[in-house]
C-alpha cells in the first residue's frame, strides 16, 4: 500500500522488535523447509491493514469527506504520487476512521494491471520473507516486491483468486486502536473453499472462528434461502466468507468490507445525509442488522450492528 503520512508518528520499535524475535520458517542446508503454516506471524495489527479503496475519477474528495461525516476519523492527503512499479499517477489519500482505514486511490491515468484487483494492504514485519511464507503456503506473488516512495510492496493472490498486497515502510506508523475491527467479505464458490481456506489460514495463522452452513441468506440478498458462513481470526484482522453458487443479486459480492457499529439506523442516517444510497437493508439475520451501502465514487460497504 502507499500513502503519505504525518511526519510526527510514534515509531513502533519496541512491538516491531518483538514480532522480528519470532524464529523464521528459512530453512538452513541438509534440513528440511517446515511444515505449511509454522512460519512467524508477519502481521502488526488491524489498524495497520487498510482497504484499497478504487474511486471513480475526480470523488476521491467527495467519498472521505462522506465518510468521515458517517463514522468520524482523519484524513491524510491527498497527495499526486506513484504507487505502483510501472508509470501512473493517483491521488492517494489515507483515511484513518474508528472503524477501519481506508486507502483511497483517485487515478487520473489507467490504472496499471493488476492494481485495482487488491483488496486490502497489509503492513508487515518483513515483506521478503513474507512473500517466502506465502509462496509456501499456496499463494501466488503477482507482483514481486517493489519500492514506493515511503517503504517497498508486493502483491499476492491465495487460492480462490482473493488479492492482497503486502508493505512495510522506511518509518514504521502509528495508529490509534480501532473501536470495532472491520470484516474483510468473501465469496468463494464451493469448489474454491478449500483451497483458500488451507492457504489462508496458513499464512495469516489464524483460526475458523465459526462454520455455520444453514446461515441465513437474507445477510446476502437471498432471503428464503441459506449458505455457508464462514468467520475467520487473525493477527490481520478478522474474515467473512460466503460460499455460495454465485447467485448473487448486485451489490453482494461488490463489498470488499464490513464495518461494525453500534448504531445501525443512526450511522444510514448520517451516510444518507452525506450523499451515500442504501443499496439492501437494514435486515436482520444471524445475530445483526446489516444494510449495504454505496458511497459517493463508487464504493460499496456492508455496515452491521450485532444483537
Amino acid at each position: 500500500m502507499k500513502r503519505r503520512f504525518v511526519r510526527r508518528v510514534v515509531p513502533l520499535v519496541a512491538a516491531l522488535a518483538a514480532l522480528t524475535a519470532v524464529p523464521t520458517a528459512t530453512a538452513t542446508p541438509g534440513t528440511q523447509p517446515q511444515p505449511i503454516g509454522l512460519h512467524r506471524q508477519f502481521a502488526v495489527g488491524p489498524q495497520y491493514d487498510s482497504t484499497h479503496v478504487y474511486v471513480e475519477p475526480g470523488t476521491e474528495q467527495a467519498f472521505a469527506a462522506a465518510w468521515v461525516a458517517t463514522f468520524g476519523g482523519t484524513t491524510i492527503g491527498p497527495n499526486a504520487t506513484q504507487v505502483t512499479p510501472t508509470p501512473s499517477r493517483t491521488l492517494s489519500e489515507l483515511v484513518v476512521s474508528p472503524v477501519g482505514t481506508l486507502s483511497v486511490f483517485d487515478y487520473t491515468t489507467p490504472v496499471p494491471y493488476p492494481f485495482g484487483a487488491e483488496r486490502t494492504g497489509w503492513l508487515v514485519t518483513d515483506l521478503d520473507q513474507a512473500v517466502r511464507a506465502a509462496r509456501a503456503d499456496g499463494a501466488a506473488v503477482t507482483v514481486a516486491p517493489f519500492a514506493d516512495p515511503i517503504g517497498r510492496d508486493a502483491v499476492i493472490q491465495f487460492p480462490g483468486g482473493i488479492t492482497a498486497q503486502l508493505y512495510v515502510h522506511a518509518t514504521p506508523p502509528s495508529y490509534p486502536e480501532l473501536a470495532s475491527v472491520p470484516e474483510n467479505r468473501l465469496y468463494l464458490s464451493p469448489d474454491a473453499v478449500g483451497a483458500f481456506l488451507h492457504s489462508y489460514l496458513a499464512f495469516t495463522r489464524g483460526r475458523v472462528v465459526s462454520d455455520d452452513r444453514r446461515a441465513d441468506g437474507a445477510a446476502i440478498g437471498l432471503p428464503g434461502t441459506t449458505y455457508r458462513l464462514l468467520r475467520l481470526s487473525s493477527g490481520f484482522g478478522t474474515t467473512t466468507v460466503a460460499v455460495t453458487d454465485g447467485g448473487l443479486p448486485y451489490p453482494f459480492g461488490r463489498e470488499l468490507t464490513g464495518y461494525g457499529v453500534p448504531d445501525l439506523g443512526a450511522t444510514l442516517r448520517r451516510a444518507q445525509a452525506a450523499g451515500a444510497s442504501v443499496l439492501w437493508g437494514p435486515v436482520t439475520a444471524g445475530g445483526r442488522d446489516s444494510a449495504m451501502v454505496r458511497f459517493p465514487g463508487g464504493y460499496v460497504a456492508e455496515i452491521h450492528s450485532d444483537r
